[in-house]
């Protein structure tokens, strides 16, 4: 969430945010203006009446000592009592207003975040890699995966529905290659601790990191122990986790990390479930848009002075992936438009397909400042400090693990209808070079 002081003392200023997000303010903040006065003019009555009040009870005490009569002050105060509850839930309703719609608001895009309404306007910032030249067509990954037997998409529908796969042989083999090739790259190389979270979260989670209440049609419900209420933020109820930032930024919820701490990585590898709301019709082949896929997340803690130049560093562990496997891709820097709602600023990699002659994103890279961490209320103290502070929160796949394969798939695809392995993949390939037709499916 955003600071409510800073909303309250910078309003003309959110509001400008927002319509360079393409948001009407009056939507978004209503009357947020009325609502303020009305919650802090009725909590400022309540403190004067409950001192008004303290002072007959005094006055109420010493009468009675004293043997006098008291029936004045003591009507008095029944009046107060009155008029107290009357205001207290005016300030409650008042507060539980202010703060749905504080829940609502979107984090507010840095001063570096170009203006636009669309990804049309997302600015190219980089370019890496020379896309392949074959002399045959090239193919979409999902039919040189159902031609090499790696991939079936008709039995993943009859035992799952749509937008699920199963890989079988040296094409499952390639998911778990990928998986401990990332892993092992941001933790040898750039630092990173592994953790393998939970796959299932409760609703405070999902609320920490923004999902929750605005996304709730994207995700998946479990059915155990009752449905969920909107609004409701609770431990008992559990969730599938629509990426691993959910789970690894909720780590240190309600918790005050130490200055020394900072920054902490960790990366994770897990599956990952969304329902694709709102997708109907799009990408309905291939897996693009799966409702289970595997990723390998980076998340980032860090101090407010630090986040800048670790949305760097973040962005470029996830390109060197990419390098590596020799996969050609671009940076892009989202526009104001285009960004996720917690996000203040977000570069998205985009990888070549040649099979479908375009660039597709493996990866969003995103700093969300103190955004998420108040939602969260993860806190550090700063050195030589006596009050604590929030954090800043950063995070990105390193990469979508099911996207970099087919991006192997398409970009390595040999004229002969093999795949010819990246090298750094060939150890976590059993030292296969290519991958063959397979013959586990017993397809006729």
């Amino acid at each position: 969430m955003i600071d409510l002081a800073f909303v309250r003392a910078n309003l003309p200023l959110v509001e400008e945010k927002l319509r360079s997000r393409g948001m009407d303010p009056a939507l978004v903040l209503g009357d947020f203006v009325a609502i303020d006065r009305e919650r802090r003019n009725a909590i400022t009555r309540v403190e004067t009446l409950k001192a008004q009040r303290n002072k007959l009870t005094e006055e109420i005490a010493k009468l009675r000592r004293a043997g006098e009569d008291a029936t004045a002050p003591m009507e008095q105060t029944k009046v107060l009592k009155s008029e107290l509850e009357a205001l207290e839930s005016m300030a409650a309703k008042a507060d539980e207003r202010q703060r749905e719609m504080m829940q609502t608001l979107p984090n507010l895009p840095q001063e570096s975040v170009p203006a636009g309404k669309s990804e049309h306007e997302n600015v190219v910032v980089k370019t890496w890699g020379e896309k392949p030249n074959f002399d045959f067509p090239a193919k979409p990954h999902w039919e040189i995966g159902e031609a090499l037997g790696i991939l079936d998409f008709e039995r993943a529908a009859k035992i799952s529905g749509s937008r699920f796969v199963v890989h079988f042989g040296q094409g499952a083999r390639l998911e778990r290659a990928l998986a401990n090739f990332m892993l092992d790259l941001h933790t040898a190389q750039h630092g990173y601790t592994e953790v393998m979270p939970p796959n299932m979260v409760n609703s405070k989670s999902l609320f920490g990191t923004g999902q929750l209440p605005k996304f709730v049609e994207d995700l998946f419900h479990c059915d155990d122990k009752g449905s969920y209420t909107p609004g409701e933020f609770q431990d008992g109820d559990h969730w599938l986790i629509p990426t691993a930032e959910v789970p690894v930024t909720n780590l240190f919820r309600d918790e005050t990390l130490e200055d020394g701490q900072l920054p902490v990585s960790f990366c994770a590898y897990t599956p990952c479930y969304r329902s694709e709301a709102g997708s109907y019709g799009k990408d309905v082949r291939g897996m693009i848009r799966q409702h289970q896929f595997q990723k390998v997340e980076l998340v980032k803690f860090c101090k407010p002075e630090d986040s800048t130049a670790e949305h760097e560093r973040l962005t470029e562990h996830a390109e060197r992936v990419l390098e590596l496997l020799g996969l050609p891709y671009r940076r892009m820097l989202l526009c104001t438009g285009d960004m996720g709602f917690a996000s203040s600023k977000t570069y998205d990699l985009e990888v070549w397909l040649p099979g479908q002659g375009l660039y597709r994103e493996i990866s969003s890279c995103s700093n969300f400042e103190a955004f998420q961490a108040r939602r969260a209320n993860i806190r550090y103290r700063p050195a030589g400090a006596k009050k604590s502070e929030f954090l800043h929160t950063l995070n990105g796949s390193g990469l979508a693990v099911g996207r970099t394969y087919l991006a192997i798939l398409e970009n390595y695809q040999q004229a002969d209808g093999t795949v010819e392995i990246p090298e750094v993949l060939v150890p976590y390939m059993n030292c296969d070079t290519v991958i063959g037709k397979q013959k586990q499916t017993g397809r006729s």
